[in-house]
């Protein structure tokens, strides 16, 4: 296991991930603002997805403690020296339960407090409020809202993209027991 919180665990994926993770990026509402705002067939999942996150260093298997369910997939991976970019994609069934932002502030304490981390930076599409909710309740801080020029639009692209940070600094600042 990567990290355990009080509910779930992080642990590295799987080939039998496979049938969780096509289920996953079947779902309509978790793709929306994804992969060119398109669910992904069994295909894509099995011979690019998958096989992406076993050789990625960075991307966890969120499942249940309890029960083994994978809820979701959760990044943390070095973007550059110093710097981790997080990100989430959990079921629409785990959604709004506190999953997302349970395991993002634990990242950031693990990161800030063990990995040496001096930054870490999220980035989502403008229009997608509940994920920027989940790197507000985390406690990182809006910084700037940008536009790519993206093969494929998807709706709500036209109103740009959105990244928040937090620095080492800032979460030693607000955390007294942080050292």
């Amino acid at each position: 296991m990567f990290l355990e919180t009080e509910r779930l665990a992080l642990r590295d994926f799987a080939p039998s991930d496979v049938d969780a993770l096509v289920d996953l990026h079947a779902d309509p509402a978790v793709m929306r603002y994804l992969e060119g705002g398109r669910p992904l067939d069994r295909a894509a999942v099995e011979h690019d997805l998958l096989p992406r996150y076993l050789r990625a260093s960075g991307w966890w298997a969120g499942v249940v403690k309890a029960t083994g369910e994978l809820v979701g997939a959760f990044e943390f991976r070095e973007v550059e020296p110093g710097v981790r970019e997080l990100g989430y994609r959990l079921h629409s069934r785990h959604w709004g339960v506190g999953y997302a932002t349970e395991v993002s502030r634990a990242l950031v304490d693990k990161g800030f407090r063990d990995l040496g981390v001096l930054r870490v930076v999220a980035t989502t599409m403008s229009v997608n409020h509940n994920s920027r909710r989940v790197m507000e309740k985390t406690g990182l801080r809006f910084r700037r809202t940008f536009f790519e020029d993206w093969p494929e639009p998807i709706p709500g692209s036209d109103q740009g993209e959105v990244e928040y940070s937090l620095t080492h600094a800032e979460w030693s600042a607000a955390r007294p027991d942080s050292t």
